[in-house]
């Protein structure tokens, strides 16, 4: 896969960095050139000190050629732009950062593909957190309808059962047990105290699920 990042400032950086690692090919633009200079030297990626927001600079990134363009910048008028400039060409896939809420809808008016805001993720990322102290670990599923949340197994009405017994309901759904490594569920398997599993589980009923598992 082939990305064009404009930004390189720490979602972009890290976005790259993650995309490279995992064998893709990177173009990142940056307008600085201190930043540029910095990370020309630490990844395997194409960085062209540019704007974003001019065509020439996105011709030199070879915009038609890539499958995905991210606009990470922390500027919602330069994202927008530069997104309003990339879907004159039919290639990329676009992924816009906002980071004021009350942007959001003119990015999808203009018809971008997905408009994400990393600090109102991360925002919601520790309220769940903090107001669910007995989930070890989540990820937040589909459009926040669900969640994938780590447990450990205390109460005592679940322990001895089989997965079977206890899964799926219409709430949720045991995705993984680990036991000296990751298991599968197979309907079999009696669930023990102090073992932690994964469950994907509607929002709605975190709390409830969670209760059944911990006591």
């Amino acid at each position: 896969m082939y990305a064009v990042i404009m930004g390189n400032g720490r979602v972009g950086r890290n976005l790259a960095l993650k995309l490279i690692n995992n064998g893709n090919d990177v173009t990142l633009i940056d307008n600085d050139q201190n930043r540029c200079t910095t990370a020309a030297s630490e990844m395997d990626a194409l960085v062209i000190c540019g704007n974003g927001t001019d065509k020439r600079t996105l011709e030199e990134a070879n915009i038609g050629d890539a499958d995905v363009f991210v606009a990470a910048t922390g500027n919602d008028e330069a994202n927008l732009l530069a997104s309003i400039l990339v879907r004159e060409y039919k290639s990329p896939k676009i992924i816009a950062r906002v980071t004021n809420p009350d942007h959001e809808e003119a990015f999808k008016k203009v018809g971008i593909d997905h408009v994400i805001s990393p600090e109102l993720t991360a925002v919601s990322y520790l309220e769940k957190l903090i107001t669910r102290p007995k989930v070890a670990d989540l990820v937040i599923c589909g459009k926040g309808n669900a969640e994938l949340i780590d447990v450990t197994i205390k109460n005592k009405k679940i322990i001895g059962k089989t997965v079977g017994e206890v899964s799926p309901t219409d709430d949720y759904i045991i995705g993984a047990i680990y036991n000296s490594g990751i298991v599968i569920p197979q309907d079999n398997i009696v669930l023990k105290e102090n073992t932690k599993i994964s469950i994907l589980v509607k929002t709605k009923a975190v709390r409830k699920v969670t209760e059944i598992f911990t006591g």
